[in-house]
């Protein structure tokens, strides 16, 4: 398949970030990373193979290419250098619309004006950003699971005015890079299968945090009924609690429903900088959950 871009940029080199630049790299883009703190990608590109290494999973990017692609992403720390002559930019950056507001507005006045925009927003339409950009017919809601173990969907939404070759582009892209796109026709908070994802989360928690459930046999049901190697509650521990609580109040503050607001349980941890892997505790501790023991789906008195 011809490639729609030549050069292609990624804002933030969080879990997902890194993911996305080593995918582009590995089919032959030219892939620049920014991020402001100096060694970002390498940290979390090394995160990720411990934890695919940890959890046995092969990984969609087979192992020996690995390292060919850590050296071919060019890593900068000055948004500018990364984005002045890209093709195609997609931001990674935290779960606040402000914030992305505002790194929308520096990659409209610093990007070439035939670059598309994206961000790989959980939840917020492209629509509450596009206008920041300058150019709304060029920009796009492409959002990523975790494509390295396996996971190779993607949301795909145009804005108000997002252009159909715009979207035909985006759609080619991530075809190109060996993932599905699940195109949303119309706008809704969301998108696809992250909204199913989203409504799994939503009954998970409000049973853990109004003390129905413990979380662990919340897991247990969804890896026995999925045979997938977590649950859930593990799944959440890898965004990171502090993402999973962002995302929860965007539907909330859309929605007022006090069902859709996020248990007090999660904020308090959230609080403690119990945030999941990266901080090496949240539901359960790492880097040896147990929801990787071999007992933990065994038959207890």
């Amino acid at each position: 398949m011809k490639k729609p871009f030549k050069k292609v940029a990624v804002v933030g080199t969080g879990i997902l970030g890194t993911q996305i630049a080593m995918l582009a790299a590995n089919v032959g883009y030219k892939v620049k990373v920014y991020d402001m703190l100096e060694g970002a990608f390498d940290r979390a590109f090394n995160n990720r193979k411990a934890e695919l290494k940890g959890k046995k999973i092969t990984p969609f990017i087979p192992w020996e290419r690995w390292e060919r692609i850590r050296k071919a992403v060019v890593q900068v720390t000055d948004l500018r250098e990364a984005v002045k002559d890209a093709d195609f930019v997609i931001e990674a950056a935290p779960e606040n619309v402000e914030l992305k507001n505002k790194v929308f507005k520096q990659l409209g006045a610093m990007t070439p004006k035939n670059c598309i925009l994206a961000t790989n927003s959980s939840s917020i339409p492209v629509a509450k950003m596009e206008k920041s950009s300058g150019r709304p017919e060029r920009c796009l809601n492409v959002h990523f699971y975790f494509p390295l173990q396996g996971t190779n969907m993607v949301d795909i939404m145009g804005g108000t005015k997002t252009l159909p070759a715009v979207m035909k582009k985006g759609r080619e892209w991530i075809i190109s890079i060996g993932c599905i796109p699940l195109t949303v026709n119309k706008e809704i908070l969301g998108f696809c299968f992250n909204r199913v994802w989203r409504a799994i989360k939503r009954e998970v928690l409000y049973m853990w945090g109004n003390g129905f459930v413990d979380f662990r046999d919340s897991d247990r049901g969804w890896m026995v009924f999925t045979g997938m190697k977590e649950g859930p509650f593990g799944l959440m521990d890898k965004v990171g609690l502090d993402v999973v609580y962002d995302i929860e109040m965007v539907y909330y503050n859309e929605s007022k429903d006090p069902k859709d607001k996020p248990p007090a349980a999660l904020l308090k941890m959230v609080k403690a900088g119990r945030l999941g892997v990266k901080s090496g505790k949240g539901f359960y501790t790492y880097p040896n959950p147990e929801f990787l023991r071999k007992d933990f789906l065994k038959p207890k008195s």
